[in-house]
């Protein structure tokens, strides 16, 4: 006898995908809470350019939309990879895991440091960053931002799960290249830091291999440890997996999210400071509220480390023009014993500069754009000693650079509280809209059958444990890359098959990525060098 229509339609277990009951309860508290999050942002906002005599809004306002367009974009890729296994293996519904992993994206934005953010900007030529409000800088600015959103929306439509992080590098090697290209001859212009780009291409490289190799070990041995068949098996019914394994998926779910919040998220916010300081200097060049006390602090350490330099200067040594030594030692990552003398009577003359005010917010509105230059390639030249350590220093010398170093990022390097909520905002909205199509490929679309329990435990115990490592060291590793070649890793160790059109779809994505977007910040700067 034949099942009736309603029969069947009860027998059929219900896609990962699939909108549930849940969907009509979250969306109101999403929208209370997103009207909320804007209505501070402006709010702020309002607040801190109330003391800029002028602000071109409409520039202003195009500059954050497409900023923050950026975010949104890369909340469709790196996060939505974190959520696919969560839902392919139904330890959370989709509706539910979307809105999980987009609120700790939302709350890794907001307790980041700010240190990607400005390591990201360090990559860009140092001259755009100092002339930020010239055309120059604004045509950088938003070259940076359309390649990457233009690379982005495009493998987005097309399912693949492109990193947004080598994107915007790529946009950012594109812009250094164009730099140099539209340099009037025998100018010295800095452009790209190959010696970074190389470790990026190696990064982009080995992490789908790391991810591939990893991922496809662990569920091999998690085979050979945990003999229980359903683990490595094709979801039968809607139920969700045992407990244990439930409990790791929602966990590392939840790192991973958080992680990519923290770090993913910092790249939106050093743009966004960038476009702030570029438009609007008076009101965002400098720090105006610190510690009652910075200013004492600041010009106290400003003298040890004159006092630390000093015991490095060799005799015999001039230099003629201090800033010029200092700004061509930042641009050829060099030292000699020029740069020493140099960097010293650099900051000796700006700090008895600053010392002629009382704190940084009685500094005339004319020259903050100024200082906050002096200061920030004073930054630049101190990392070349705290980093790369091109000036071999004692201890106690050292400490003097390092304290002095602290103070000078203070006043350059920091971050409003509104733009971490408003990019928080952004990437987590952009996770919860556009998350479909990459869930969809990671979970369905690289092997020949759905996502099985272990597979999913495997692929994102992997992926939290290699930014872990990868935040630790330093190391520009892609989430997404090592996401989905996890997964490739699990279907090609559990005996699955690989979908090779998909396969091949995304090794061409990782090639293509840094040369696209390369050649895309390229044009753009290039064209809008004409219109700024």
């Amino acid at each position: 006898m034949h099942k009736t229509a309603s029969a069947a339609s009860r027998d059929r277990v219900a896609h990962p995908l699939d909108a549930g009951a849940a969907g009509r309860f979250i969306l109101p508290v999403i929208v209370i809470l997103v009207l909320g999050g804007l209505g501070y942002v402006a709010y702020a906002l309002g607040q801190d350019l109330a003391s800029a005599r002028t602000v071109p809004w409409v520039m202003l306002g195009l500059a954050l939309f497409i900023a923050l367009g950026f975010e949104f974009v890369n909340g469709f890729h790196d996060t939505a990879n974190a959520v696919a296994t969560v839902i392919y293996t139904r330890s959370l519904p989709a509706e539910i895991a979307v809105v999980w992993s987009g609120f700790f994206n939302f709350l890794g934005v907001l307790t980041s440091s700010g240190a990607v953010a400005f390591g990201i900007i360090s990559l860009l030529p140092v001259e755009l960053i100092l002339q930020v409000n010239s055309g120059a800088g604004l045509a950088m600015v938003f070259a940076l931002l359309c390649a990457a959103i233009i690379w982005n929306l495009g493998t987005w439509y097309l399912g693949l799960p492109a990193s947004s992080s080598h994107t915007l590098i790529g946009a950012i090697i594109g812009v250094g290249l164009a730099n140099q290209f539209m340099a009037p001859t025998g100018t010295a212009t800095s452009g790209v830091d190959w010696s970074q780009a190389t470790n990026i291409g190696l990064s982009l490289l080995l992490s789908p291999l790391v991810g591939f190799g990893c991922a496809a070990l662990l569920l091999v041995v998690m085979k050979m440890v945990i003999r229980n068949k359903t683990l490595y098996q094709e979801p039968k019914t809607a139920a969700p997996p045992p407990l244990w394994i439930r409990a790791i998926l929602i966990f590392t779910c939840t790192g991973v999210s958080f992680a990519h919040g923290s770090n993913d998220g910092q790249k939106g916010m050093g743009l966004i400071m960038l476009i702030l300081i570029g438009l609007v200097p008076t009101a965002f060049a400098l720090n105006r509220t610190p510690d009652p006390h910075y200013l004492q602090s600041y010009l106290a350490a400003s003298t040890g480390v004159e006092t630390a330099l000093g015991n490095y200067v060799k005799p015999g040594v001039e230099v003629a023009d201090a800033k010029a030594a200092v700004a061509s030692a930042v641009k050829n990552k060099e030292w000699n014993d020029t740069t020493t003398l140099a960097l010293q009577r650099y900051i000796h003359t700006s700090s008895a500069e600053i010392a002629r005010f009382p704190t940084l917010e009685a500094i005339p509105d004319t020259l903050v754009s100024n200082i906050r230059n002096d200061i920030y390639l004073i930054g630049e030249a101190l990392k070349l000693i705290d980093k790369k350590k091109l000036l071999p220093m004692q201890d106690a010398d050292l400490a003097a650079v390092k304290a002095y170093h602290a103070a000078v990022d203070n006043a350059t390097k920091f971050i409003p509280d509104w733009v971490k909520v408003a990019v928080a905002l952004a990437l987590g909205l952009g996770t919860m809209i556009g998350w479909r199509r990459i869930v969809l490929t990671v979970g369905e679309k690289i092997g020949k059958t759905h996502l099985t329990y272990g597979q999913g435990a495997a692929a994102e115990m992997v992926a939290m444990a290699t930014i872990g490592a990868a935040d630790h060291f330093g190391l520009p590793v892609s989430t997404t890359h090592v996401l989905s070649s996890g997964v490739a890793g699990t279907m090609a160790a559990n005996g699955s098959g690989l979908q090779g059109q998909t396969v091949r779809n995304l090794l061409l994505a990782w090639v293509l990525t840094l040369p696209a977007s390369i050649a895309i910040a390229f044009v753009l700067y290039v064209g809008l060098r004409q219109v700024f």
